[in-house]
């Protein structure tokens, strides 16, 4: 089976794209015949990025665990306004409340949802995580210095085979 590696990009991020996509969509909004549901949306991803308790949150009434589980809401009750019958909206902001929802789907995908650490606490782990990815026994040492110089002397071999067969000029030519 195929495991996908996901590149987490940091909360602080996650928020702020939330704020750029709900005052885009508001402010598309506002060149529209109908903008009272782009606009209500627009506001509504401005409040979920404003109430999360986070580095970029106003409020920071919600946790991340939570705010993880409204945006899957939002990106729904983007894509619910972006093909509902009942209120009219016109195509262009349909189509860019359903575009946004497929950005804020990617960034949620890519998105580090983790509670914040302790600045000793990360960097005890980045230093163990260091001496694990390097172990320096004696062997691998051992290993590491007879390749070196086992290509510095064969290096040397070569340059020197390629100096000597060069044939000198004939004296009667």
């Amino acid at each position: 089976m195929v495991t996908i590696e996901r590149v987490r990009r940091p909360f602080w991020m996650h928020q702020l794209v939330e704020y750029i996509l709900g005052f885009a969509l508001i402010m598309t909004s506002i060149q529209q015949p109908e903008p009272r549901i782009p606009a209500l949306m627009g506001l509504v991803i401005l409040l979920n990025a404003a109430i999360v308790a986070g580095p970029a949150g106003a409020f920071k009434l919600v946790p991340r665990w939570l705010h993880r589980y409204l945006d899957l809401g939002v990106i729904a009750l983007l894509l619910l306004m972006a093909v509902q019958p009942w209120w009219e909206v016109d195509p262009t902001g349909k189509l860019i409340m359903a575009m946004i929802a497929v950005v804020m789907f990617f960034i949620w995908f890519h998105s580090d949802f983790s509670a914040p650490v302790d600045r000793k606490v990360a960097k005890a782990r980045k230093a163990e995580a260091k001496a694990q990815r390097a172990p320096m026994d004696s062997t691998s040492v051992g290993k590491t210095a007879g390749r070196a110089v086992g290509l510095g002397v064969n290096s040397l071999k070569r340059w020197k085979d390629s100096l000597g067969s060069e044939d000198p000029p004939a004296d009667g030519a």
